[in-house]
C-alpha cells in the first residue's frame, strides 16, 4: 500500500517523507528494502537526521548482516550526528542484534554521553550472551556514573538473574530496585515473583508477592506465583493459589492454566492434572493449540503416555510443539521405536521438526543405549542445518557418553564452535561415568584456565570423578574450592557424593560423622552411598545405622534390605539374614526382578528370568535349547550350568 503513493524519484520528498517509508518497510519485514531507500535517500540528496538513523540500524540489526552494520556505521560516522546519544545507542543495539557485543560493548565504552537507555540496551545485551561478570561490572560503572536506573534496567537485570539462576545477583537487583523506589511498579514486582522462583528460592518469591496490594495485583502476578510452583512441582500449592486468585476476584488466561498443569508434571500430581484438564473442558478451554500442547506434555510426564497420545492423535491440527512434545513422551519412557515412528511421521506431513525435537530423539537414545540410532540422528543434524546450535551439540554429547562412547562425545565437543557451561559439564561427567577420572578432572582444569565459572553440575560432575577414582585429597580440594572460590553452597548431592567418596577410600567411621555434622538433613542418596561403602569394606555396624535411616525415609524400598542381606551373607551371618529377609516379607516389601535388555533392528526386547511371555518366546527357547544340544559334545555342558 505504502508504495503506491510514495515514489523515491520524487525530487520534492523531505526527510520525513524518507523516514516514513524506512520504517514502513522495517515494520513489515522488508529489511532489504528498508536499506534500499536509505542509499536512494542518501543519492536524491536528502540528509538523514536522528530519526532515519535508528530505522536503518533496526534493519541492518533484523537482517543480521555484518557488513551492511558496518558500511551503515561508516555513514553514521561521516555524518553530523554521529555523536548523537539517540543515534549511538541505537548502533550499541544493532551490533547487539547482529551477535557482536563485543562491537557494541567498545562503541558504548567510546560513548561521550550516555543516558539511562543506553546502559538499559548493553545491559540487556550482555545478559542474552550469558556474561553475568560484564552485567555487574557495568551495573557498578552505572552506578558510579550517577545514573538512577529505571523499570526498564531492573526489569532486564531480573531477568538477566533468572536467566543465570543466580540468587546473589537476583537479591542486589531486587535492592538496586527498592532504593530507586520501584516496587510500587506492578510490573517490577511481577518479574521478581518470577525470578525468584526460576532461582530456587520460593521463599522469596512468596514474600515479594504477598507484599504487593490486593488491588494491585494482577492475572500476570498470580500467574507469576503459580508458575514458581510449578518451577518446583508442587501442584497442591499451585491449586491452593489458583482457588485463592479465584476468590479475590481475578480471572484466569491461558497463562494460568498452563502454569497450574506445569505444576502436575509427574507421576503423584496426575489426578490434579486430570481435575484441571477436566476443569478446562467444563470451561471451553481445551480448543487451544498452546494448552493442548501442554496437557500433552503433562500426561507423558506422568507417566499416562496412552492419554497423551488420546489427546495428540484427537488434534486436527499439529504444531512442531505437539510433534515434539509426544515425542518427548516416548523418549522419556524409553520408546526409541514409537519416538522415531513418530518423527518420521512429522517429516511426512511437512512440519519441520526444530532442535527441540532433536534433542528428544537423543534423549531417547541416551535412555535406551542406542548408540547406531544416536550417530544416525548425528548425521541427520549436520545435513538439516543443526550442527551449529549449541543445545543440540550438548544433547549429542549427552548422548554419546550415555551409550558408552566418550570418544564420539569429544569429537562433538572438539568441533563445537562455542562451548557454554553445559558443554563442559556433560562432557566432564561422561568421563567420570565411563571409568576416565584422569580426563574428567583434567577438563575441570581446562575450564578453569579459559576462565569459565562452573556450576552446581560441574562441581558434582568432577566430585563424582574423585569418588571413581578414590582420590580423596582432591575431592576435598574440589569441595573447598566450590565454596570459598565459586562461592556455590553445595546441595545434598555434593555431600552424598563427598560421604560416597570417605566411604570408598575406606574411611566408613568418617563418612557417616561427616554425614551426622552436615548442615543439610541427608536423604536416602546420602545414606545409600553409605551403605554401599559398608558393603566393600563389610561394615556391618554402620551398615545397620544405614539401613535403620534408610527404611525411615523409603520403608517400602528392597534395595537397603538387599544389601544388608549381602552384607550379612558375606560375613556368614545366616540368622541376621534370615531376620532380614523376614522384615521384608512382614513389611510386604518386594525386591523388583531384574531385567535383561537386547537390540534388534531398532526395536527394544526386555526379559527376565524364566520370562516365557515374549511374542516369540517358543521359538527362542527352541533355538536355546538346539544351542545347548550342540554344546554338549564338545564338553561346554558344566560351563554352560555355571
Amino acid at each position: 500500500m505504502f508504495s503506491r503513493i510514495f515514489n523515491p524519484y520524487s525530487n520534492n520528498l523531505t526527510v520525513g517523507y524518507w523516514n516514513c517509508a524506512i520504517r514502513w518497510s522495517v515494520h513489515n519485514g522488508l529489511y532489504q528494502d528498508a536499506l534500499l531507500l536509505f542509499r536512494q535517500m542518501k543519492q536524491s540528496g536528502v540528509e538523514p537526521n536522528n530519526l532515519t538513523f535508528p530505522f536503518v540500524g533496526k534493519a541492518c540489526a533484523q537482517s543480521a548482516n555484518l557488513r551492511n552494520s558496518q558500511i551503515f556505521h561508516t555513514h553514521v560516522i561521516k555524518s553530523p550526528l554521529a555523536s548523537d546519544i539517540f543515534v549511538q545507542t541505537a548502533m550499541v543495539d544493532m551490533y547487539i542484534k547482529c551477535g557482536h557485543l563485543n562491537m557494541a560493548h567498545k562503541l558504548f565504552e567510546e560513548m561521550p554521553r550516555r543516558d539511562v537507555t543506553s546502559w538499559n540496551v548493553i545491559l540487556m545485551g550482555c545478559s542474552q550472551f550469558g556474561h553475568s561478570e560484564r552485567v555487574s561490572a557495568l551495573l557498578h560503572q552505572m552506578r558510579l556514573a550517577d545514573h538512577r536506573p529505571d523499570c526498564i534496567t531492573i526489569i532486564s537485570l531480573t531477568h538477566a538473574s533468572s536467566n543465570f539462576r543466580n540468587l546473589n545477583m537476583m537479591k542486589s537487583v531486587h535492592c538496586l530496585g527498592v532504593r530507586a523506589g520501584l516496587p510500587a511498579d506492578i510490573c517490577v514486582t511481577n518479574t521478581w515473583v518470577a525470578a525468584y522462583a526460576k532461582c530456587d528460592d520460593l521463599v522469596s518469591a512468596e514474600s515479594v508477592f504477598n507484599e504487593i496490594p490486593i488491588e494491585m495485583r494482577t492475572v500476570i502476578s498470580w500467574n507469576a506465583l503459580i508458575s514458581g510452583y510449578g518451577h518446583f512441582e508442587r501442584s497442591a500449592e499451585a491449586i491452593s493459589c489458583f482457588c485463592r486468585m479465584r476468590h479475590d476476584g481475578s480471572k484466569p488466561d491461558l497463562g494460568t492454566f498452563i502454569g497450574l498443569l506445569s505444576s502436575c508434571a509427574r507421576e503423584e500430581a496426575l489426578l490434579y492434572g486430570k481435575l484441571i484438564h477436566s476443569h478446562l473442558s467444563k470451561g471451553g478451554f481445551d480448543s487451544d493449540i498452546s494448552l493442548l500442547n501442554t496437557l500433552i506434555s503433562m500426561y507423558s510426564k506422568c507417566g499416562d503416555i496412552s492419554s497423551s497420545r488420546f489427546l495428540f492423535n484427537s488434534m486436527s491440527n499439529r504444531t512442531s510443539v505437539s510433534w515434539t512434545a509426544m515425542i518427548g513422551g516416548y523418549a522419556r519412557k524409553g520408546d526409541l521405536e514409537e519416538a522415531l515412528s513418530l518423527f518420521n511421521e512429522m517429516e511426512a506431513t511437512n512440519v519441520k521438526p526444530d532442535e527441540v525435537t532433536v534433542v528428544a530423539l537423543l534423549t531417547a537414545c541416551s535412555h535406551s543405549g542406542a548408540l547406531e540410532v544416536g550417530r544416525r540422528i548425528n548425521r541427520y543434524v549436520m545435513e538439516n542445518g543443526f550442527g551449529e546450535n549449541i543445545m543440540v551439540s550438548n544433547a549429542l554429547i549427552d548422548m554419546y557418553v550415555k551409550c558408552g562412547s566418550v570418544h564420539d562425545a569429544k569429537m562433538v565437543f572438539d568441533s563445537m564452535s562455542a562451548r557454554t557451561v553445559v558443554s563442559w559439564t556433560t562432557l566432564i561427567s561422561g568421563c567420570a561415568l565411563n571409568g576416565k577420572p584422569e580426563e574428567a578432572i583434567n577438563l575441570f582444569s581446562e575450564m578453569l584456565n579459559m576462565g569459565l565459572k562452573p556450576n552446581h553440575l560441574t562441581y558434582l560432575a568432577v566430585l563424582q570423578a574423585c569418588a571413581h577414582a578414590g582420590l580423596l585429597e582432591k575431592g576435598w580440594k574440589f569441595f573447598d574450592m566450590m565454596k570459598k572460590v565459586h562461592l556455590l553452597n553445595p546441595r545434598i548431592e555434593h555431600y552424598a557424593c563427598m560421604a560416597d567418596l570417605l566411604g570408598r577410600g575406606g574411611k566408613v567411621q568418617e563418612a557417616l560423622e561427616f554425614i551426622q555434622t552436615m548442615p543439610v538433613q541427608p536423604d536416602s542418596g546420602v545414606w545409600g552411598s553409605l551403605l554401599g561403602a559398608c558393603g566393600i569394606h563389610n561394615n556391618v555396624k554402620v551398615g545397620e545405622y544405614a539401613v535403620d535411616q534408610l527404611s525411615k525415609l523409603e520403608p517400602f524400598n528392597a534395595v537397603p534390605y538387599v544389601a544388608m542381606a549381602n552384607l550379612y551373607a558375606a560375613e556368614r551371618k545366616w540368622a541376621s539374614m534370615a531376620r532380614i529377609r523376614a522384615t521384608m516379607k512382614d513389611k510386604g516389601v518386594k525386591k523388583s526382578p531384574g531385567r535383561s535388555v537386547i537390540r534388534i533392528a531398532d526395536r527394544v526386547h526386555l526379559f527376565t528370568v524364566e520370562d516365557r511371555f515374549h511374542l516369540t518366546g517358543l521359538p527362542i527357547c527352541e533355538v536355546l535349547d538346539g544351542l545347548t544340544m550342540q554344546l554338549k559334545p564338545q564338553g561346554v555342558d558344566q560351563f554352560w550350568i555355571q
